[in-house]
């Protein structure tokens, strides 16, 4: 299982790198402006791709000067800095988010509607089950390595916008 995870992991950040035009947390930068974060502040942001703030400016910094982001002033605090695509950083995300699709499409591409069907319950179960490991580290004081959960998602494929995301439903349900 890890060395599925890995590969197919491997393979959703080359694809993302490669449509970024960029590689580190990037993509993920834009995917996660695109699909929940825009708007937000550096600090928004930094927490988002568990950065820490000097990283998230040179972030910044770069998708700035390759036309994907603007800053503008924060909202209530003049020494925030908020965030925003622009239509080539929108274009960006979207083709990160085909990307990303077409890689974990083509490490399934052997399985019949009956494997998908069990691998999706699976994962359903596993996804909302390292959410329940990742809001623990978060009530302990440790952040979770790599950021958020959903900071490369697509909302539409996991189904967030109509409650069908396994994590968001699992957050809902250990928040309450």
């Amino acid at each position: 299982m890890g060395a599925w995870a890995l590969g197919v992991a491997d393979r959703i950040e080359s694809a993302a790198s490669t449509a970024a035009g960029r590689g580190g947390r990037a993509p993920a930068a834009l995917v996660a402006l695109h699909e929940f974060a825009g708007g937000g502040t550096i600090e928004d942001l930094r927490r988002v791709l568990g950065l820490t703030h000097s990283a998230a400016v040179r972030l910044v910094d770069a998708l700035v000067a390759d036309g994907h982001v603007t800053r503008r002033p924060g909202v209530g605090d003049a020494r925030s800095v908020g965030v925003i695509l622009t239509a080539s950083g929108r274009a960006a995300a979207q083709r990160i988010l085909r990307a990303r699709a077409e890689a974990v499409e083509a490490t399934l591409a052997d399985l019949t509607q009956a494997q998908r069907g069990s691998l999706t319950a699976l994962a359903e179960r596993l996804t909302g089950d390292l959410a329940d490991i990742r809001l623990d580290e978060r009530r302990e004081g440790r952040p979770p390595a790599g950021g958020w959960l959903c900071r490369l998602c697509d909302f539409e494929a996991c189904g967030r916008p109509v409650g069908r995301c396994p994590a968001a439903a699992r957050a809902a349900v250990t928040s309450t």
